[in-house]
């Protein structure tokens, strides 16, 4: 059983307890709305549809309507099934057209870089699959948030005015989301009527308020303008779907992600890396252990970046990725004394998320993230509608042959990862981690925290955190100097980081108690809470 307690003398976090229900996301609004609607007779899918819905509303760099979204579902307990609510390209775009634009890359702040946004169907569809309560009800307090406004929190602050300067190159959004031309503060009070209106028609007509009608249109005028090749028919034949989990054990317990297009496969490689090490020694330090992280981190997202696009694109089969003796050829390379050679990434930077977890009295449990992209997405808004749209299109390749190339019609790579572990076919918990390319790397720091070293979900959470990516080894400030220089002789580059990396919220299942333990992270503002 883990330690739940702690020392009272030490700053940090109690976990959550419940027995009834529980609701962890980065925002206390958003939990304290899932936990109402819980407490209204609702079930854990409206609790987070309602949560994440507000959190569109309240975190608007961070996610929003205009983006995508991706959901694992675990039906009373039972086996989980996972949903792909990513769009795909405009059927008119095409990788050369933008080559000949002079491009190796797609600017995240292009009109080419807006993918058609699932979100809004991936809520419908859990909705109508799922749901018990009306949308109305669910969607009521983002409409009131929008309308009436709300407070402005501090890392909402902080981020806001780090990525303001993502909204000059256009003048709608940088009206409606820097009033008198800069970011709001702590305690400010923000409003955005056009957007509440929308929710008010997606609570009444369902997904179609988005995808058709006024709304879409507006969409598409927007885009049109800036030299888009969007057309109504890319919004008028959206659907999010069903898809089956892929999974991999890990010391008796088994991890869960969603398939490609998104990178929980990363996740997966990394979990299978590192289960051929003893990482519960008690003779490991803290510089071994990151050691073995970055190490397994390199050699998994080196497979990712080559392997993952579109599924009905890609060509090597996921059982084969992770095969023992795909995995046996890489964890055999790695050494405990020298570090490997990096890697360096040449695509976009993944950043901006919001992830909710909710599990109610009857154990339905709900993993779900939702995402604009960058910071603010690409920065383009549709004014009437109150939509800002993300620019997933930026995470496409334009090189030839690549599963990733864009498309027409194609899904781009996605960082946002929904996950779940199951032990004795049984959920034991729901989590996941925001921070963009990170978030792989995240679940394998809260794992093998939880079970390796018998960590408590909340002390996973603050446990300080460490990110090999594009040739660097970065640290947080947690983290001491000597552990540093251990790192360095072994031959990694090491960096402090400038910002905390990502994000966990978790709610474990103690089965034999019939309890929920939640857990939420201290680098953002939100709160895990139950009743």
């Amino acid at each position: 059983m883990q330690d739940y307690d702690r020392d009272f003398m030490k700053p940090g976090r109690s976990v959550s307890v419940s027995d009834r229900g529980m609701a962890a996301t980065s925002h206390p609004l958003a939990s304290l709305t899932a936990v109402d609607i819980l407490r209204a007779g609702g079930n854990a899918i409206d609790a987070a549809l309602a949560a994440v819905a507000l959190q569109c509303v309240i975190d608007p760099h961070m996610t929003g309507i205009g983006g995508d979204c991706f959901a694992m579902v675990s039906p009373g307990g039972g086996r989980p099934v996972s949903l792909n609510g990513s769009g795909p390209a405009p059927a008119g775009i095409g990788a050369v057209e933008l080559q000949a634009l002079g491009w190796s890359a797609i600017p995240d702040d292009s009109v080419h870089a807006v993918t058609v946004p699932g979100a809004v169907g991936a809520w419908c569809e859990l909705h109508d699959e799922y749901g018990r309560l009306g949308m109305d009800e669910i969607l009521a307090p983002a409409i009131a948030a929008a309308e009436e406004g709300f407070c402005i929190t501090p890392r909402v602050a902080h981020d806001w005015a780090a990525y303001g300067h993502r909204l000059a190159a256009h003048a709608p959004a940088a009206r409606q989301f820097l009033p008198g031309g800069k970011a709001p503060a702590i305690g400010d009070r923000f409003r955005n009527p056009a957007l509440a209106a929308t929710l008010r028609r997606i609570a009444a007509e369902g997904a179609s308020a988005f995808y058709e009608g006024a709304v879409a249109a507006e969409i598409v005028e927007v885009l049109q303008a800036l030299g888009g090749p969007h057309r109504a028919s890319d919004f008028a034949g959206y659907s999010a779907f069903a898809t089956e989990p892929i999974s991999a054990s890990y010391r008796g317990y088994e991890l869960l992600e969603c398939p490609p297009n998104g990178q929980g496969l990363a996740a997966l490689m990394i979990m299978r890396i590192l289960d051929g090490f003893d990482l519960g020694d008690a003779s490991l330090g803290e510089a071994d252990r990151i050691h073995l992280l970055a190490e397994a981190t390199k050699c998994a997202y080196a497979q990712r970046d080559l392997l993952i696009g579109d599924p009905e694109h890609m060509q090597d089969a996921i059982e084969d990725i992770l095969s023992e003796r795909s995995i046996a050829r890489i964890r055999d390379k790695i050494s405990m004394d020298t570090a490997s050679q990096p890697q360096v990434w040449d695509g976009p930077l993944h950043r901006d998320t919001v992830y909710v977890t909710v599990v109610d009295e009857d154990r339905n449990a709900i993993s779900l993230i939702n995402s604009l992209f960058n910071a603010f997405g690409s920065g383009i808004y549709a004014p009437k509608s109150g939509v800002l749209l993300q620019n997933r299109g930026s995470g496409f390749s334009l090189a030839e042959g690549h599963p990733n190339r864009i498309a027409g019609g194609k899904r781009p790579f996605h960082t946002i990862i929904p996950a779940m572990l199951m032990r004795d076919d049984k959920v034991v918990m729901s989590f996941g981690v925001m921070g963009g390319q990170y978030q792989a790397v995240g679940h394998a720091q809260i794992l093998t925290g939880i079970i390796d070293r018998g960590l408590n979900p909340q002390l996973a959470c603050e446990a300080p955190r460490s990110f090999s990516f594009d040739g660097t080894l970065s640290l947080e400030t947690t983290i001491a100097e000597e552990v540093r220089r251990d790192l360095e002789a072994r031959g990694h580059a090491t960096a402090w980081a400038s910002a905390p990396h990502g994000s966990c919220q978790a709610i474990w299942i103690d089965h034999d108690r019939d309890v929920l333990i939640g857990a939420t992270d201290h680098r953002k503002d939100g709160i895990a809470l139950g009743y």
